[in-house]
């Protein structure tokens, strides 16, 4: 009998990981921030975080995910409304920057869902080609059954 992993999850720990993900989605921040956050306060690495949550407990959390990313595109209308009348008046340098550097964050995360999302479109599509090719063998199967049976009668009538 195997004994338990050391470092195996623990229900806590994965709650924390999910809550702290959704968090940082909901807030606009990235998900590689929300690991190392997590990473730091149980003391693993962001790597083994991002793994645990992409491989096991991002499934558990869809709706939640969804929620999360429709409350940040809520508050990203709200603060565009809020830049857009800051830019009206006056605003300081490092206003400007951090505003640039919140609308390039965005963009790159904009640029990784497309990219997940054609990703799983891409899958989709191999998964259906790759049916297509069993049912054509399968077809293919048939045929040579049906030919092989068809020269084993004219042989024997000969």
């Amino acid at each position: 009998m195997d004994a338990p992993r050391q470092d195996a999850w623990k229900e806590e720990e994965d709650d924390l990981l999910a809550q702290t993900v959704l968090e940082y989605i909901q807030e606009g921040h990235t998900q590689l921030e929300a690991f190392q956050e997590v990473a730091r306060r149980l003391n693993r690495t962001p790597a083994a975080c991002g793994f645990r949550w992409n491989a096991t407990v991002r499934k558990r959390y869809q709706n939640e995910i969804k929620e999360a990313k429709q409350k940040r595109t809520t508050q990203k209308a709200v603060l565009g409304t809020a830049a857009a009348a800051s830019v009206n008046s006056s605003i300081s340098l490092d206003d400007a920057i951090l505003l640039l550097k919140e609308m390039k964050q965005q963009s790159a995360q904009h640029d990784q869902e497309q990219l997940q999302a054609r990703l799983y479109k891409l899958n989709e599509e191999n998964l259906q080609l790759k049916n297509q090719i069993k049912q054509w063998e399968e077809a293919w199967l048939e045929i040579d059954k049906l030919t092989n049976w068809v020269k084993d009668r004219y042989q024997s009538s000969s």
